[in-house]
């Protein structure tokens, strides 16, 4: 796939501001995705976020770290974390911003160390894609965890999208398609998860997670928890 995003970060960074970042999606018309979104600072992130981050503790993992700026609030806090993120241009931009500490790895083949808390932000979970993917990445927490550490991520019940008679069928309703396009370039469709509650505790209970509700929005996003049962 193409590292859309990453180049998209890039030009953010550099000032090169022209060009838009659209997401096509399954379910409607094509969104514009502002780029300022993965550059927020401590003033401008939400309340969940906010949360989360002082929810983190020990060693940390921000995993999906794009542009890093959940990585710099926590290193000014003077945290020990370190930045994972698969695409190359978002690891140059976080080294151009400061973070420290950055891995360039896909989160399901990480063989690194290991951390007291795993950060997965702006629905950072959702790189499962899958119900069968999420099984997969929490076999992958298990791996990477200290004993006692926990999993802070959040996620929204996407069900509003549909109507009874689109409703899909075949597959769980928040597996949806998304494809990036930046500057006439197209990064490939993949499947991003959105997980309702219910469903990710049940699945976390399975795979040995318990599950605590942190943050509710009232706008169907919440902030949980996952810590080995």
């Amino acid at each position: 796939m193409k590292d859309v995003l990453g180049q998209a970060l890039k030009d953010y960074q550099e000032g090169k501001r022209e060009h838009k970042l659209y997401i096509h999606n399954m379910y409607g018309k094509k969104e514009r995705m502002p780029l300022s979104i993965y550059f927020r600072s401590l003033r401008t992130i939400s309340k969940l976020e906010y949360l989360a981050l002082e929810a983190c503790t020990g060693s940390i993992l921000d995993v999906g770290a794009a542009a890093g700026s959940h990585a710099l609030l926590l290193q000014k806090k003077r945290l020990n974390v370190t930045a994972i993120d698969i695409s190359p241009g978002a690891v140059e931009v976080m080294q151009q911003r400061g973070v420290q500490n950055i891995v360039s790895d896909d989160i399901f083949s990480y063989k690194g160390k290991k951390f007291d808390t795993l950060l997965l932000l702006m629905n950072g979970i959702g790189l499962a894609g899958t119900i069968d993917g999420l099984k997969k990445l929490l076999s992958t927490f298990k791996k990477i965890l200290k004993p006692g550490g926990q999993v802070l991520f959040d996620s929204s019940d996407v069900a509003y999208l549909f109507k009874a008679d689109n409703f899909p069928l075949q597959h769980y309703y928040g597996e949806i398609d998304y494809e990036y396009v930046y500057r006439e370039q197209h990064s490939g469709w993949f499947k991003w998860l959105y997980i309702d509650k219910q469903t990710v505790q049940n699945e976390a209970l399975k795979a040995g997670f318990d599950m605590q509700l942190l943050f509710e929005d009232g706008h169907d996003q919440y902030l949980a928890r996952l810590q080995r049962i």
